[in-house]
């Protein structure tokens, strides 16, 4: 187990000392504290026998001699390969991916380091074979034999699936997705259903992400921001996801996919308005014609309108030659329409494109869905960057999973994830569908679901775009220190909260 150093904690909750100018000096970007909004500088951190060295960075406590080691997920590519080895790892009830630092292999590098290191913290293979470890060293200093950023990277872009699976299992499934959307539109409705039923049991079998819920990342998240506050010795300050001190986000989307959806839209719509809720409604742009009387309809009630492709045909990303073929129409439609976000019909994604759609968000990634023709999730409920594009994931279960493939009668599931997600400080990000919604158990258990958290005022309902802006917003700030407190410095300093991570006192991230 991770241990205690013999310094003393300031009980009176000054995080540094006068004229210190920051908390926390790094040898290069650390991107979980980036992403936190964690306040630390890049420099030398250099130390006395802690040295960086080509294989791991360094964060540096100011004014000890405790630090942080972690992997150097930026080293050159065989400088990795002979320090970790890439996999699917365990670390206590967090699942991750990437390059790990085996045991046999931490001592020798851990020499250039200091003395005194010890193991801390046991890491499993798939295998449940213990196979490295977090270590620490007599002075309190810890290494991590991985680098979190690629691990979080791993997790937002899905190439975590990758990791176990051969080239030719890869290609062999791009290839079925591909089947797939060629073959739909053949197939009749009731075809697709049965067809879409049976391959759940398939599906069904996938061990990682687990479903409904999967919150192996926001476990890493919580046990690494206690590890560093422990490291530090003093409460380790970071940004609350959410704005206003609100403690959860709920927002509201729908895909409209064909011409009776967009006849049906009122179904969920007049559901919403009766509760005062607002929405975003994502249209295609040829598969049907949107009417400035809708847009004016919809913008009067404070409603968004987004872009949901340009045929609803799986091609918009399947391949960069396509994309960019159909992108200049899809980007007409977003000006005629005013649309600021995207989500890919049947949520084909490939991260490597979604930046290049040119969208302020993209909102096409389930935090977990095995049931999916392309499944997987980024396995986060906050939101996240690709580049310069702000990722909004789908955090409950589609309708048409749920009541059309799944065959369910009620709203429990929705219901009992979006507490959960509440409890986590997560963002409930719901997508329904009006081209089901003759579906009474869609209607029904919509408007529970919107009933249940009507009078929660706790929530941030807002929509997608106000989201993406406030993330980006977040993204811009820096805590700054004011005396013994903390003020926040930039485009959200109205609007966020700093949040202090305890020594010892798991955070629920």
């Amino acid at each position: 187990m991770l241990r205690r150093s013999a310094h003393s904690v300031n009980p009176a909750g000054s995080l540094w000392t006068k004229g210190e100018s920051a908390l926390f000096e790094a040898s290069h970007s650390f991107a979980f504290f980036d992403y936190l909004r964690v306040p630390y500088q890049v420099g030398p951190a250099q130390g006395p026998d802690h040295a960086p060295g080509p294989l791991w960075n360094r964060l540096a406590v100011a004014g000890q001699s405790r630090s942080l080691l972690w992997l150097n997920g930026d080293s050159p590519p065989a400088g990795r390969s002979a320090a970790g080895r890439l996999g699917r790892y365990r670390l206590k009830d967090c699942t991750f991916f990437g390059r790990v630092v085996l045991g046999t292999t931490a001592p020798a590098m851990l020499s250039q380091a200091g003395q005194g290191w010890e193991p801390a913290e046991a890491i499993f293979d798939a295998g449940a074979r213990h196979v490295a470890n977090v270590w620490q060293d007599r002075e309190g200093s810890v290494f991590l034999p991985f680098d979190p950023g690629e691990v979080m990277r791993r997790f937002w872009s899905e190439s975590y699936q990758a990791i176990g699976r051969s080239r030719l299992a890869g290609a062999s499934r791009a290839a079925a997705i591909r089947g797939y959307y060629l073959a739909r539109p053949a197939l009749p409705r009731p075809v697709q259903l049965r067809l879409r039923r049976q391959f759940t049991r398939v599906q069904s079998r996938s061990s990682f992400p687990a479903w409904p819920v999967e919150d192996t990342l926001h476990n890493l998240y919580a046990w690494l921001i206690t590890l560093i506050a422990g490291v530090a010795e003093r409460p380790v300050p970071y940004l609350r996801p959410w704005p206003d001190g609100r403690a959860w986000a709920f927002v509201l989307t729908h895909d409209v996919e064909t011409t009776t959806g967009y006849q049906d839209m009122e179904l969920l719509r007049s559901l919403e308005r009766k509760h005062g809720y607002r929405s975003s409604w994502n249209f295609v742009g040829q598969r049907y014609s949107v009417g400035d009387d809708m847009l004016r309809a919809l913008r009067d009630e404070g409603c968004e309108v987004g872009v949901h492709g340009l045929r609803h045909d799986g091609r918009d990303l399947g391949s960069r030659r396509l994309m960019e073929h159909r992108l200049p129409a899809m980007r007409e439609f977003a000006k005629q329409w005013d649309a600021s976000g995207f989500r890919s019909p049947a949520t084909q994604r490939k991260w490597e494109l979604m930046p290049g759609l040119g969208f302020d968000y993209d909102s096409s990634y389930s935090d977990t869905d095995p049931y999916e023709p392309q499944p997987g999730g980024c396995c986060t409920f906050w939101p996240y960057f690709n580049q310069a594009m702000v990722e909004l994931p789908m955090t409950l279960p589609q309708d048409h999973t749920l009541f059309s493939i799944l065959q369910k009668s009620g709203p429990e599931m929705w219901l009992e994830k979006a507490r959960f997600l509440r409890d986590r400080q997560g963002m409930v990000l719901v997508l329904t569908h009006p081209d089901y919604a003759r579906d009474r158990r869609v209607t029904d258990s919509y408007a529970s679901l919107l009933e249940t958290f009507q009078d929660d005022d706790t929530a941030w309902r807002a929509l997608p775009r106000e989201v993406a802006i406030w993330w980006r917003d977040r993204a811009a700030s820096t805590i700054r220190q004011d005396g013994d407190a903390w003020r926040v410095e930039g485009p959200a300093s109205d609007r966020a909260q700093v949040r202090l991570a305890y020594p010892g006192a798991r955070d629920t991230m």
